[in-house]
């Protein structure tokens, strides 16, 4: 599977791919909205992680770009934030996140299972 990884703390984004790589996955980081936005749309992943505290543009910015695009809306997408005020959550889950992790309150291990079910789910 392909997974598009938005991240831009450095040590978490290389965590996650190096334990979605391990399990076979292919990956792609980007570090910031804009990018994130490019790889969307060249590297046809099979879901997203996303933060929404990112450079350029924020992940509520490019939740909402993915989403008003015609293919990429149909991408997974699974916010993993700093993040936890419930406004914030539930922005993010009306925008079409389907689903919403506070970065401080699970381990990596949980969120690496959640991505693989999303993408069983959606296939």
């Amino acid at each position: 599977m392909k997974i598009l990884v938005v991240e831009d703390e450095e040590v978490l984004a290389k965590v996650l791919e190096e334990k979605l790589e391990k399990s076979g996955d292919e990956v792609a980081i980007a570090a910031d909205g804009e990018v994130a936005i490019t790889l969307a749309q060249s590297f046809n992943p099979d879901v997203i992680v996303l933060d929404l505290l990112l450079p350029k543009r924020s992940g509520f910015e490019v939740l909402q770009i993915l989403k008003a695009d015609n293919v990429l809306k149909a991408i997974p997408v699974i916010v993993v934030s700093n993040l936890g005020e419930d406004n914030d959550i539930k922005h993010a889950l009306s925008l079409g996140a389907v689903d919403y992790y506070v970065k401080s309150e699970h381990p990596i291990n949980e969120i690496i299972e959640k991505i693989g079910n999303i993408v069983i789910q959606a296939k």
